[in-house]
């Protein structure tokens, strides 16, 4: 890749929507104009398109690898509990059930991060593997037939999404339902989604609730009726730190399908992307899957980057990257930035499966709101490919990603491909 620094410093300005609707190449070379020559800019926030809420005071931007790892490993300087989901400042109980524990410090961030545990240990990540390559399987059998179809929809959506609802024990009838709400509350920043109702703010809410509401009703069964699933762990009060509330429950379901289903399904279109865009690379993992699997997960997560930015709030008068903050002050961390910082990857935009080191921050900072789920997100991108590699080994992306407008979700709402039919099992 070539990035493009068609902006003078001062023409930045990452609140701004037109910014991110330039080309992955000029966003990236803005970005880099920004660590060689202002690393900590100040920008001014946008007007909130929510009636009733005043402009805000603007926030400073972490552009480095170094400040935004100084910052995510300090979060009693650097606190998330004011938000870290929306530059904006929204109302507490919103933010805090949109974001759950994302938008928490400690003590609170620890006790829910410690509850919601218990689903993601190794033990309980091994006895999916075999779901999670089932799944894989299942979804391409429905396509391979086709000979074509939409990557984004067809094969990149659906395997976070139905492993997210396996272990949650959620129907399989919800699961459209599920997805439907889940695109309600990512694209409220893009005109395509905008267009499709009246009240941004009314229709996330009713997103929420609708989530909320099943999982309202899966608790009421789980107490009844517990299962061998996650509702049913996170609802055990017998354990360490208690059982969530139906309230915490809603609120962290909400998080897992925004969270873990979208930051998946885009790594892997933009995984799929790069590596159509990248034959070289492609046909090297092709030759030693299992070999380069782990450095190439990495790399597209890296490259994906699939999480734009969180937000901090300083607690303190403090200072990072030689930049006084006043307490109050906010300060957003751009992983987008920070994935692509020269100090710290050789060559940052070269697609390299094999890329050693990778102190990537895909999956956030280091410290305490590092991703809970990233070694189940790392399964999944590795079965996922492996089955494509495997069964649709010629497919081929036919035209440009259709990227959602987002300074937050580095997301793909539509990707078409073609491959070679075969019949299902194959």
């Amino acid at each position: 890749m070539k990035i493009r620094q068609t902006l003078q410093v001062e023409e930045i300005d990452l609140s701004e929507p037109e910014f991110w609707e330039l080309d992955e190449e000029e966003r990236l070379g803005a970005f880099a104009t920004l660590r060689s020559q202002r690393p900590i800019p100040f920008m001014e926030e946008p007007e909130i398109p929510i009636e009733g809420f005043p402009r805000g005071p603007g926030y400073w931007s972490l552009t480095r690898h170094a400040d935004l790892q100084e910052a995510s490993r300090n979060p009693e300087v650097f606190s998330s509990a004011e938000g870290a989901t929306s530059i904006f400042d929204l109302p507490k109980e919103f933010s805090e059930f949109f974001g759950g524990m994302i938008n928490m410090d400690d003590p609170r961030h620890g006790r829910q991060r410690r509850i919601v545990s218990r689903g993601f240990t190794p033990s309980v990540l091994a006895k999916m593997e075999a779901g999670v390559a089932r799944r894989a399987a299942a979804i391409v059998d429905r396509v391979i037939e086709r000979g074509e179809c939409d990557f984004v929809a067809d094969i990149a959506a659906p395997l976070p999404l139905e492993i997210i609802c396996d272990m949650m024990g959620i129907p399989e009838s919800e699961s459209s339902m599920v997805f439907e709400q889940t695109n309600v509350i990512l694209g409220l920043s893009d005109p395509e989604f905008l267009e499709a109702v009246e009240n941004p703010q009314i229709a996330a809410l009713q997103a929420g609730a609708a989530l909320g509401g099943l999982m309202t009703e899966m608790a009421a069964d789980r107490r009844k009726n517990p299962r061998a699933d996650l509702t049913t762990a996170l609802l055990q009060g017998d354990l360490e730190d208690g059982a969530m509330s139906d309230h915490e429950l809603a609120s962290f379901f909400v998080l897992l399908v925004v969270a873990g289903n979208e930051t998946t399904r885009n790594a892997i279109s933009l995984g799929m992307k790069a590596l159509c865009d990248y034959p070289d690379e492609r046909r090297r993992w092709a030759a030693d899957f299992d070999g380069l699997a782990d450095t190439a997960v990495e790399e597209i997560i890296r490259w994906a980057t699939p999480v734009i930015h969180m937000r901090r709030t300083c607690t303190q008068d403090t200072a990072i990257g030689g930049q006084s903050l006043a307490a109050g002050e906010k300060v957003v961390l751009w992983y987008a930035s920070a994935n692509r910082d020269e100090a710290v990857f050789e060559d940052p935009y070269r697609f390299d499966l094999g890329r050693r080191p990778n102190e990537h921050v895909g999956f956030g900072g280091p410290g305490p709101h590092y991703c809970l789920g990233a070694n189940l997100a790392r399964r999944e991108i590795r079965v996922m490919f492996d089955e494509i590699f495997r069964r649709l080994p010629d497919l081929e992306i036919t035209g440009p990603p259709e990227r959602l407008r987002s300074n937050f979700i580095n997301g793909v709402k539509r990707m078409p491909c073609r491959f070679t039919p075969n019949r299902p099992g194959a």
